[in-house]
């Protein structure tokens, strides 16, 4: 790796994203699940009834790169789209009884790719870099 290589934020964490979605993609293909999708469950884990657009913002992707994923999600039994009761316009979305069953074995194939990451830090470092990273994200998304 070159000097400017090592010294860049913006590749090495760009890098490390890389590595860290190929090992996770590694650990769910098994369960059925992409990335992509992963990260859509973890939304709908902690809150499912949600609409498209509240889960564009909160993963922050194109409104399209949204829509295909879901429709994937759709297709492979994960979830479900139900009109709201409130926005005629609007469709909520709602996990399956098959997502839901797999929220288990995805969060700790999740884990296990953390843990292996921050292996090479002490606890303290891991609290520390954790922290960083989220300040870090905070002021990017701030830009």
């Amino acid at each position: 790796m070159s000097n400017f290589q090592n010294s860049s934020a913006g590749y090495l964490v760009n890098h490390m994203a890389r590595l860290f979605a190929s090992s996770l993609h590694r650990r769910i293909k098994p369960l059925g699940l992409a990335p992509a999708q992963f990260l859509v469950l973890l939304e709908l884990w902690q809150e499912e009834g949600r609409p498209q657009a509240d889960l564009v913002a909160a993963l922050d992707v194109e409104q399209a790169t949204m829509a295909n994923t879901l429709a994937r999600m759709e297709r492979d039994g994960l979830i479900e789209r139900r009109a709201s009761p409130t926005d005629r316009r609007s469709r909520l979305v709602f996990l399956t009884e098959r997502a839901k069953s797999l929220e288990g074995e995805a969060k700790s194939a999740a884990q296990s790719v953390n843990a292996k990451a921050l292996e090479v830090l002490s606890a303290s470092e891991q609290a520390q870099f954790l922290e960083m990273t989220r300040r870090v994200v905070r002021s990017l998304q701030s830009d």
